[in-house]
Protein backbone atom coordinates (compact mmCIF):
# COMPACT_ATOMS: atom_id res chain seq x y z
CA UNK A 1 0.00 0.00 0.00
CA UNK A 2 2.78 2.40 0.93
CA UNK A 3 4.53 1.55 -2.33
CA UNK A 4 1.39 2.38 -4.31
CA UNK A 5 1.10 5.74 -2.56
CA UNK A 6 4.75 6.54 -3.34
CA UNK A 7 4.18 5.58 -6.97
CA UNK A 8 1.11 7.80 -7.22
CA UNK A 9 3.05 10.71 -5.74
CA UNK A 10 5.88 10.19 -8.24
CA UNK A 11 3.41 10.09 -11.12
CA UNK A 12 1.74 13.21 -9.80
CA UNK A 13 5.08 15.05 -9.66
CA UNK A 14 5.82 13.91 -13.19
CA UNK A 15 2.50 15.30 -14.39
CA UNK A 16 3.23 18.50 -12.52
CA UNK A 17 6.47 18.92 -14.45
CA UNK A 18 4.96 18.16 -17.85
CA UNK A 19 1.75 20.11 -17.30
CA UNK A 20 3.01 22.94 -15.09
CA UNK A 21 0.67 25.67 -16.27
CA UNK A 22 -2.48 23.56 -16.47
CA UNK A 23 -1.80 21.83 -13.14
CA UNK A 24 -1.00 25.12 -11.42
CA UNK A 25 -4.17 26.76 -12.69
CA UNK A 26 -6.23 23.77 -11.60
CA UNK A 27 -4.76 23.81 -8.09
CA UNK A 28 -5.25 27.58 -7.96
CA UNK A 29 -8.91 27.10 -8.92
CA UNK A 30 -9.33 24.57 -6.12
CA UNK A 31 -7.67 26.95 -3.66
CA UNK A 32 -10.07 29.71 -4.72
CA UNK A 33 -13.07 27.39 -4.55
CA UNK A 34 -12.09 26.15 -1.09
CA UNK A 35 -11.48 29.70 0.08
CA UNK A 36 -14.88 30.76 -1.27
CA UNK A 37 -16.93 28.01 0.37
CA UNK A 38 -15.04 28.23 3.68
CA UNK A 39 -15.20 32.00 4.02
CA UNK A 40 -18.85 32.20 2.94
CA UNK A 41 -19.75 29.62 5.58
CA UNK A 42 -17.48 31.36 8.11
CA UNK A 43 -19.16 34.73 7.55
CA UNK A 44 -22.55 33.06 7.82
CA UNK A 45 -21.54 31.36 11.07
CA UNK A 46 -20.12 34.60 12.48
CA UNK A 47 -23.32 36.46 11.56
CA UNK A 48 -25.47 33.72 13.13
CA UNK A 49 -23.52 33.76 16.39
CA UNK A 50 -23.52 37.55 16.63
CA UNK A 51 -27.24 37.77 15.94
CA UNK A 52 -27.78 35.12 18.59
CA UNK A 53 -25.89 37.28 21.11
CA UNK A 54 -27.77 40.41 20.06
CA UNK A 55 -31.10 38.62 20.18
CA UNK A 56 -30.48 37.58 23.78
CA UNK A 57 -30.13 41.25 24.71
CA UNK A 58 -33.92 41.37 24.94
CA UNK A 59 -34.05 38.12 26.89
CA UNK A 60 -33.62 34.42 26.22
CA UNK A 61 -36.60 32.06 26.23
CA UNK A 62 -39.24 34.52 27.44
CA UNK A 63 -42.81 35.57 26.70
CA UNK A 64 -43.87 39.23 27.01
CA UNK A 65 -47.55 39.80 27.73
CA UNK A 66 -49.71 42.94 27.54
CA UNK A 67 -53.37 43.39 28.33
CA UNK A 68 -55.49 43.85 25.22
CA UNK A 69 -59.07 44.67 24.38
CA UNK A 70 -61.86 42.10 24.20
CA UNK A 71 -63.29 41.36 20.78
CA UNK A 72 -66.15 39.10 21.89
CA UNK A 73 -69.03 39.65 24.34
CA UNK A 74 -68.80 37.35 27.35
CA UNK A 75 -71.40 36.45 29.99
CA UNK A 76 -73.36 39.64 29.38
CA UNK A 77 -70.26 41.83 29.29
CA UNK A 78 -69.77 43.92 26.14
CA UNK A 79 -66.92 43.68 23.69
CA UNK A 80 -64.21 46.36 23.65
CA UNK A 81 -63.31 46.10 27.36
CA UNK A 82 -59.68 46.78 28.26
CA UNK A 83 -57.79 44.05 30.12
CA UNK A 84 -55.29 45.55 32.56
CA UNK A 85 -53.07 43.75 35.05
CA UNK A 86 -52.76 44.62 38.70
CA UNK A 87 -49.58 43.51 40.53
CA UNK A 88 -51.46 40.67 42.29
CA UNK A 89 -51.69 38.83 38.96
CA UNK A 90 -47.98 37.92 39.29
CA UNK A 91 -48.53 35.57 42.26
CA UNK A 92 -51.73 34.28 40.67
CA UNK A 93 -49.90 33.19 37.50
CA UNK A 94 -47.10 31.61 39.55
CA UNK A 95 -49.61 29.44 41.39
CA UNK A 96 -51.64 28.48 38.33
CA UNK A 97 -48.78 27.78 35.90
CA UNK A 98 -46.05 25.74 37.65
CA UNK A 99 -44.31 25.26 34.29
CA UNK A 100 -42.98 28.80 34.59
CA UNK A 101 -39.51 29.31 36.02
CA UNK A 102 -40.09 33.02 36.66
CA UNK A 103 -42.87 35.60 36.40
CA UNK A 104 -42.20 39.33 36.50
CA UNK A 105 -44.20 42.51 36.19
CA UNK A 106 -43.09 45.95 35.01
CA UNK A 107 -44.11 49.58 35.37
CA UNK A 108 -42.91 51.99 32.68
CA UNK A 109 -42.97 55.76 32.78
CA UNK A 110 -41.46 58.07 30.16
CA UNK A 111 -40.00 61.54 30.48
CA UNK A 112 -38.86 61.36 34.10
CA UNK A 113 -36.34 63.97 35.21
CA UNK A 114 -33.03 62.39 36.24
CA UNK A 115 -30.45 64.71 37.80
CA UNK A 116 -26.86 64.34 38.95
CA UNK A 117 -25.02 67.50 39.92
CA UNK A 118 -25.58 70.02 37.16
CA UNK A 119 -26.63 67.40 34.61
CA UNK A 120 -30.34 66.87 34.11
CA UNK A 121 -31.94 64.43 31.64
CA UNK A 122 -35.46 63.41 30.68
CA UNK A 123 -35.41 59.62 30.39
CA UNK A 124 -37.47 56.51 30.96
CA UNK A 125 -37.81 54.94 34.41
CA UNK A 126 -38.93 51.31 34.79
CA UNK A 127 -40.12 49.62 37.95
CA UNK A 128 -38.96 45.99 37.76
CA UNK A 129 -38.46 42.86 39.84
CA UNK A 130 -35.25 40.98 40.73
CA UNK A 131 -36.14 38.23 38.18
CA UNK A 132 -35.50 40.72 35.40
CA UNK A 133 -31.75 40.28 35.89
CA UNK A 134 -31.73 36.88 34.16
CA UNK A 135 -35.04 37.11 32.27
CA UNK A 136 -34.06 40.33 30.47
CA UNK A 137 -30.28 39.96 30.49
CA UNK A 138 -29.68 42.94 32.79
CA UNK A 139 -26.35 41.95 34.29
CA UNK A 140 -24.32 44.40 36.34
CA UNK A 141 -20.82 45.54 35.57
CA UNK A 142 -18.08 44.69 38.07
CA UNK A 143 -18.51 46.44 41.40
CA UNK A 144 -22.29 46.78 41.15
CA UNK A 145 -25.41 44.64 41.40
CA UNK A 146 -28.99 44.43 40.21
CA UNK A 147 -32.15 45.00 42.25
CA UNK A 148 -32.69 42.22 44.83
CA UNK A 149 -35.44 40.86 47.07
CA UNK A 150 -34.51 43.10 50.03
CA UNK A 151 -34.80 46.17 47.80
CA UNK A 152 -38.32 45.05 46.91
CA UNK A 153 -39.40 44.26 50.45
CA UNK A 154 -37.99 47.50 51.88
CA UNK A 155 -39.15 49.67 48.96
CA UNK A 156 -35.63 51.00 48.84
CA UNK A 157 -34.70 54.04 46.81
CA UNK A 158 -32.04 52.36 44.74
CA UNK A 159 -31.49 52.60 40.99
CA UNK A 160 -29.79 50.45 38.36
CA UNK A 161 -28.60 52.44 35.34
CA UNK A 162 -28.32 51.52 31.69
CA UNK A 163 -24.71 51.88 30.53
CA UNK A 164 -25.44 54.75 28.11
CA UNK A 165 -27.42 56.61 30.75
CA UNK A 166 -24.40 56.21 33.05
CA UNK A 167 -22.17 57.75 30.39
CA UNK A 168 -24.48 60.75 30.03
CA UNK A 169 -24.68 61.37 33.78
CA UNK A 170 -21.20 60.44 35.00
CA UNK A 171 -19.07 60.46 31.85
CA UNK A 172 -17.48 57.55 30.05
CA UNK A 173 -14.99 55.42 32.03
CA UNK A 174 -11.45 56.76 31.53
CA UNK A 175 -12.61 60.16 30.35
CA UNK A 176 -11.65 63.36 32.24
CA UNK A 177 -14.06 64.07 35.04
CA UNK A 178 -15.47 60.54 35.13
CA UNK A 179 -17.09 59.60 38.46
CA UNK A 180 -17.61 56.00 39.53
CA UNK A 181 -21.44 55.87 39.77
CA UNK A 182 -21.94 53.01 42.25
CA UNK A 183 -22.76 54.57 45.62
CA UNK A 184 -23.51 58.01 44.18
CA UNK A 185 -26.85 59.76 44.78
CA UNK A 186 -28.98 60.90 41.84
CA UNK A 187 -32.39 62.59 41.83
CA UNK A 188 -35.45 61.04 40.21
CA UNK A 189 -38.06 63.80 40.13
CA UNK A 190 -36.29 65.45 43.08
CA UNK A 191 -36.29 62.20 45.11
CA UNK A 192 -32.79 60.89 46.02
CA UNK A 193 -31.82 57.41 44.81
CA UNK A 194 -28.57 55.50 45.38
CA UNK A 195 -26.93 53.98 42.31
CA UNK A 196 -26.34 50.26 42.99
CA UNK A 197 -25.10 49.13 39.59
CA UNK A 198 -24.59 49.77 35.88
CA UNK A 199 -25.73 47.39 33.16
CA UNK A 200 -23.15 45.58 31.10
CA UNK A 201 -23.02 46.77 27.52
CA UNK A 202 -25.31 44.77 25.27
CA UNK A 203 -27.05 45.02 21.93
CA UNK A 204 -30.79 44.49 21.51
CA UNK A 205 -32.31 43.16 18.31
CA UNK A 206 -35.76 43.60 19.82
CA UNK A 207 -37.26 46.04 22.29
CA UNK A 208 -40.75 47.00 23.44
CA UNK A 209 -40.26 50.21 25.40
CA UNK A 210 -37.00 51.60 24.11
CA UNK A 211 -33.45 50.36 24.66
CA UNK A 212 -32.37 49.19 28.10
CA UNK A 213 -29.07 51.06 27.89
CA UNK A 214 -30.79 54.45 28.30
CA UNK A 215 -33.20 53.43 31.08
CA UNK A 216 -33.15 53.76 34.87
CA UNK A 217 -34.50 50.72 36.75
CA UNK A 218 -35.92 50.92 40.28
CA UNK A 219 -37.70 48.30 42.43
CA UNK A 220 -41.29 47.62 41.37
CA UNK A 221 -42.56 48.28 44.91
CA UNK A 222 -40.73 51.63 45.07
CA UNK A 223 -42.13 52.68 41.70
CA UNK A 224 -45.66 51.76 42.77
CA UNK A 225 -45.37 53.88 45.92
CA UNK A 226 -43.84 56.87 44.10
CA UNK A 227 -46.21 57.13 41.17
CA UNK A 228 -49.33 55.39 42.56
CA UNK A 229 -49.66 53.23 39.44
CA UNK A 230 -52.45 50.67 39.75
CA UNK A 231 -51.82 48.70 36.56
CA UNK A 232 -48.69 47.00 35.27
CA UNK A 233 -47.38 47.97 31.86
CA UNK A 234 -46.61 44.35 30.96
CA UNK A 235 -45.64 40.91 32.24
CA UNK A 236 -42.57 38.83 31.41
CA UNK A 237 -42.72 35.03 31.71
CA UNK A 238 -39.91 32.49 31.45
CA UNK A 239 -40.78 28.78 31.03
CA UNK A 240 -38.60 26.00 32.39
CA UNK A 241 -38.93 24.27 29.04
CA UNK A 242 -39.08 26.53 25.97
CA UNK A 243 -40.82 23.77 23.98
CA UNK A 244 -43.90 24.35 26.17
CA UNK A 245 -44.34 27.99 25.16
CA UNK A 246 -47.46 27.29 23.08
CA UNK A 247 -49.04 25.30 25.91
CA UNK A 248 -48.22 28.08 28.40
CA UNK A 249 -49.88 30.67 26.16
CA UNK A 250 -53.04 28.57 25.97
CA UNK A 251 -52.93 28.05 29.73
CA UNK A 252 -52.50 31.80 30.22
CA UNK A 253 -55.67 32.58 28.26
CA UNK A 254 -57.55 29.94 30.24
CA UNK A 255 -56.63 31.16 33.73
CA UNK A 256 -56.78 34.90 32.98
CA UNK A 257 -60.15 34.58 31.22
CA UNK A 258 -61.59 33.45 34.54
CA UNK A 259 -59.91 36.23 36.50
CA UNK A 260 -60.76 39.07 34.08
CA UNK A 261 -63.98 37.66 32.61
CA UNK A 262 -63.32 37.28 28.91
CA UNK A 263 -63.79 34.46 26.41
CA UNK A 264 -60.78 32.05 26.50
CA UNK A 265 -60.91 31.96 22.68
CA UNK A 266 -60.72 35.74 22.43
CA UNK A 267 -57.11 36.24 21.30
CA UNK A 268 -57.47 40.03 21.28
CA UNK A 269 -57.92 40.06 25.07
CA UNK A 270 -54.17 39.53 25.52
CA UNK A 271 -51.19 40.46 23.41
CA UNK A 272 -48.32 37.97 23.61
CA UNK A 273 -44.85 38.44 22.11
CA UNK A 274 -43.40 34.95 21.83
CA UNK A 275 -39.66 35.69 21.85
CA UNK A 276 -39.02 31.91 21.84
CA UNK A 277 -40.85 31.44 18.54
CA UNK A 278 -39.05 34.45 17.05
CA UNK A 279 -35.70 32.92 18.03
CA UNK A 280 -36.60 29.61 16.36
CA UNK A 281 -37.64 31.43 13.20
CA UNK A 282 -34.40 33.39 13.19
CA UNK A 283 -32.38 30.18 13.59
CA UNK A 284 -34.18 28.64 10.61
CA UNK A 285 -33.49 31.74 8.50
CA UNK A 286 -29.81 31.65 9.42
CA UNK A 287 -29.55 27.93 8.64
CA UNK A 288 -31.14 28.61 5.26
CA UNK A 289 -28.68 31.44 4.65
CA UNK A 290 -25.72 29.21 5.49
CA UNK A 291 -27.02 26.51 3.16
CA UNK A 292 -27.31 29.14 0.41
CA UNK A 293 -23.74 30.33 1.08
CA UNK A 294 -22.57 26.72 1.01
CA UNK A 295 -24.26 26.09 -2.35
CA UNK A 296 -22.67 29.20 -3.88
CA UNK A 297 -19.23 28.19 -2.59
CA UNK A 298 -19.80 24.57 -3.63
CA UNK A 299 -20.60 25.63 -7.20
CA UNK A 300 -17.34 27.57 -7.31
CA UNK A 301 -15.53 24.47 -6.11
CA UNK A 302 -17.38 22.35 -8.67
CA UNK A 303 -15.93 24.48 -11.47
CA UNK A 304 -12.48 23.69 -10.07
CA UNK A 305 -13.45 19.99 -10.05
CA UNK A 306 -14.07 20.20 -13.80
CA UNK A 307 -10.48 21.41 -14.15
CA UNK A 308 -9.25 18.39 -12.17
CA UNK A 309 -11.25 16.09 -14.47
CA UNK A 310 -9.68 17.71 -17.55
CA UNK A 311 -6.21 17.20 -16.11
CA UNK A 312 -6.99 13.55 -15.46
CA UNK A 313 -8.36 13.03 -19.00
CA UNK A 314 -5.12 14.46 -20.39
CA UNK A 315 -3.16 12.13 -18.10
CA UNK A 316 -5.15 9.12 -19.35
CA UNK A 317 -4.51 10.03 -22.98
CA UNK A 318 -0.77 10.56 -22.46
CA UNK A 319 -0.35 7.38 -20.40
CA UNK A 320 -2.43 5.07 -22.58
CA UNK A 321 0.56 2.92 -23.50
CA UNK A 322 1.64 2.75 -19.85
CA UNK A 323 -1.87 1.63 -18.85
CA UNK A 324 -1.82 -1.03 -21.56
CA UNK A 325 1.48 -2.45 -20.31
CA UNK A 326 0.14 -2.63 -16.76
CA UNK A 327 -3.03 -4.40 -17.83
CA UNK A 328 -1.08 -6.77 -20.10
CA UNK A 329 1.01 -7.72 -17.08
CA UNK A 330 -2.10 -8.55 -15.04
CA UNK A 331 -3.22 -5.25 -13.49
CA UNK A 332 -6.96 -5.30 -12.73
CA UNK A 333 -9.46 -2.60 -13.72
CA UNK A 334 -9.86 -1.71 -10.05
CA UNK A 335 -6.11 -1.09 -9.67
CA UNK A 336 -6.06 1.31 -12.62
CA UNK A 337 -9.20 3.15 -11.46
CA UNK A 338 -7.87 3.46 -7.92
CA UNK A 339 -4.61 4.95 -9.15
CA UNK A 340 -6.26 7.70 -11.20
CA UNK A 341 -8.90 8.45 -8.58
CA UNK A 342 -6.22 8.80 -5.90
CA UNK A 343 -4.29 11.16 -8.14
CA UNK A 344 -7.41 13.31 -8.53
CA UNK A 345 -7.97 13.27 -4.76
CA UNK A 346 -4.32 14.24 -4.27
CA UNK A 347 -4.72 17.26 -6.55
CA UNK A 348 -7.93 18.26 -4.73
CA UNK A 349 -6.23 17.66 -1.37
CA UNK A 350 -3.26 19.92 -2.12
CA UNK A 351 -5.46 22.75 -3.42
CA UNK A 352 -7.97 22.25 -0.62
CA UNK A 353 -5.31 22.14 2.08
CA UNK A 354 -3.81 25.41 0.87
CA UNK A 355 -7.31 26.91 0.58
CA UNK A 356 -8.13 25.95 4.18
CA UNK A 357 -4.81 27.37 5.35
CA UNK A 358 -5.53 30.69 3.66
CA UNK A 359 -9.08 30.66 5.07
CA UNK A 360 -7.89 30.19 8.65
CA UNK A 361 -5.32 32.96 8.13
CA UNK A 362 -7.90 35.42 6.77
CA UNK A 363 -10.41 34.53 9.51
CA UNK A 364 -7.69 35.05 12.14
CA UNK A 365 -6.74 38.46 10.74
CA UNK A 366 -10.37 39.62 10.54
CA UNK A 367 -11.04 38.19 14.00
CA UNK A 368 -8.31 40.38 15.45
CA UNK A 369 -10.12 43.55 14.34
CA UNK A 370 -11.76 45.23 17.37
CA UNK A 371 -15.55 45.17 17.29
CA UNK A 372 -15.86 48.86 18.11
CA UNK A 373 -17.69 49.78 14.94
CA UNK A 374 -21.46 49.39 14.84
CA UNK A 375 -21.26 47.29 11.67
CA UNK A 376 -18.94 44.73 13.28
CA UNK A 377 -21.18 44.55 16.34
CA UNK A 378 -24.04 43.41 14.14
CA UNK A 379 -22.20 41.39 11.48
CA UNK A 380 -19.85 39.60 13.83
CA UNK A 381 -16.52 38.02 12.92
CA UNK A 382 -16.01 35.16 10.45
CA UNK A 383 -15.83 31.94 12.43
CA UNK A 384 -14.55 28.64 11.02
CA UNK A 385 -16.21 26.08 13.25
CA UNK A 386 -15.54 22.33 13.28
CA UNK A 387 -18.68 21.59 11.21
CA UNK A 388 -17.56 24.13 8.59
CA UNK A 389 -14.09 22.58 8.34
CA UNK A 390 -15.56 19.06 8.12
CA UNK A 391 -18.09 20.17 5.50
CA UNK A 392 -15.36 21.71 3.37
CA UNK A 393 -13.20 18.58 3.64
CA UNK A 394 -16.18 16.38 2.73
CA UNK A 395 -16.99 18.53 -0.31
CA UNK A 396 -13.35 18.47 -1.40
CA UNK A 397 -13.22 14.70 -1.09
CA UNK A 398 -16.39 14.27 -3.15
CA UNK A 399 -15.15 16.70 -5.81
CA UNK A 400 -11.85 14.80 -6.01
CA UNK A 401 -13.56 11.41 -6.26
CA UNK A 402 -16.11 12.48 -8.86
CA UNK A 403 -13.59 14.40 -10.96
CA UNK A 404 -11.33 11.34 -10.98
CA UNK A 405 -14.03 8.69 -11.45
CA UNK A 406 -14.87 9.20 -15.12
CA UNK A 407 -11.26 9.62 -16.34
CA UNK A 408 -10.35 6.57 -14.22
CA UNK A 409 -13.18 4.54 -15.77
CA UNK A 410 -11.96 5.51 -19.22
CA UNK A 411 -8.42 4.47 -18.28
CA UNK A 412 -9.65 1.11 -16.96
CA UNK A 413 -11.58 0.43 -20.18
CA UNK A 414 -8.42 0.66 -22.34
CA UNK A 415 -7.77 -2.39 -24.57
CA UNK A 416 -4.23 -3.61 -23.71
CA UNK A 417 -3.48 -4.71 -27.31
CA UNK A 418 -4.61 -1.45 -28.88
CA UNK A 419 -2.98 0.69 -26.18
CA UNK A 420 0.43 -0.84 -26.83
CA UNK A 421 0.26 0.51 -30.39
CA UNK A 422 -0.86 3.95 -29.17
CA UNK A 423 1.50 6.87 -29.74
Amino acid sequence: MLGNVKLIVRLFLRELKTQKLRMSLTILAIIWGTLSITMLLAFGEGLRRQLEINRKGLGDGILIVWGGQTEKPYKGLPRGRSIRFRPDVIDYIREQVPELEAVGGEFIRWGREITYGEKSLSEKVNGVMPEYEFMRSMYAQRGGRFINKLDMEGKRRVVFLGNQLRDELFGEPGSPGYVEPVGEIIQLNDIPFTVIGVMQKKLQMGMYSGPDWSTAFIPLSTFEGMYSHRYLSNLVLKPYDISQSEYIQDRLYTILSGKYQFDPEDRRALSVWDVIENAETMNKVMIGMQIFFGIIGGLTLLVAGVGVANIMYVAVRERTAEIGVKMAMGAKRGHVMTQFMLEAVLIAGIGGGLGLLFSFTIAGVLGAIPMDSEAMQWLGKPTISVPIALTTIAVLTLIGLFSGFFPARKAASVNPVESLRYE
